[in-house]
């Protein structure tokens, strides 16, 4: 599976505006043989919210509008696309991401660790345990943003067959070491590839930073963009490659299996609750 990630800006408060823009660069990769286009989170409606009732205003249920009209083009296309943006259910708003087919919706998640930042500020923690979906193949686990920073949603992920985790993100000032080093991390110590796609440009008042990076299931990277200018970043993802786990590296001396060598029953404490307090939220 050939896949990209677009690093562009977001029109803030405006679905059909972004979804324009989603629809102009799937229709040029697919021409490229591009089989799945990720966009940054959030994408169809931008994240620096300063009110859930403004947020409110965009957000819609899963599936809705927005994943209608992305099924059309996927269906059209004979294509797949992961996008960002803000669901609507009951009462509640989750930060979520998109994978849709040529048979329309193939599954979401909601954003579980939540940043005191954006839109995040009023979001409900993802409600649903971390997926592996399938698509033409290829097993691919979504994450957003911040769920980056924690290995064990990566790692919940690979050990369910993930081949390729995509983290559609903002990052803003702050980030830059979490782009140039976590990705590779994650890719490396779940034997997965990882793609990091985020956004450029200002809104209310936030600046963000770029550095989109595809890594490979050795940590290399195999695509990346440096800095917050915009661009494409491609890569070829062999799902025989994140499934081989076991690496000889020297025949009867020297063999790294990171899923089989895991102590599973010495990491209690990382699923132990914490009575620490959220930063703007607890305090």
């Amino acid at each position: 599976m050939r896949i990209a990630g677009i690093q562009t800006d977001v029109v803030f408060g405006d679905i059909d505006a972004n979804l324009r823009t989603l629809e102009s660069h799937v229709r040029s990769e697919v021409t490229l043989g591009t089989h799945l286009t990720v966009f940054p989170e959030c994408f169809s409606t931008g994240y620096c919210f300063d009110s859930l009732e403004d947020a409110m205003l965009l957000a819609e249920p899963v599936p809705g509008p927005t994943t209608e009209r992305i099924a059309r083009l996927c269906k059209e296309l004979d294509t797949f696309v992961v996008c960002g943006m803000l669901e609507r259910s009951g009462t509640q708003l989750f930060n979520t991401a998109l994978l849709i087919g040529p048979e329309g919706l193939i599954g979401s998640y909601r954003k579980v660790h939540l940043p005191y930042l954006g839109v995040d500020r009023f979001t409900t923690p993802g409600d649903r345990p971390f997926e592996v979906f399938e698509a033409s193949g290829v097993r691919i686990g979504m994450l957003i943003c911040y769920d980056g920073a924690f290995p064990e949603a990566a790692r919940v992920l690979a050990i369910r067959g993930a081949d390729i985790i995509l983290l559609p993100t903002n990052w803003p000032p702050g980030g830059a070491y979490m782009a140039e080093f976590s990705i590779n991390c994650r890719a490396m110590e779940n034997g997965v590839y990882f793609a990091a796609v985020n956004r450029i440009g200002t809104e209310n008042g936030f600046v963000f930073i770029g550095k989109s990076r595809i890594c490979s299931p050795v940590g290399a990277t195999m695509a990346t963009i440096e800095d917050d200018t915009p661009g494409i970043i491609r890569a070829d993802i062999d799902p025989v490659a994140a499934r081989t786990k076991r690496i000889v590296r020297v025949p009867g001396k020297h063999l790294i299996d990171r899923m089989a060598d895991r102590r599973p029953e010495t990491y209690a404490a990382v699923c132990e609750p914490h009575d620490l307090k959220r930063p703007g939220r607890d305090e």
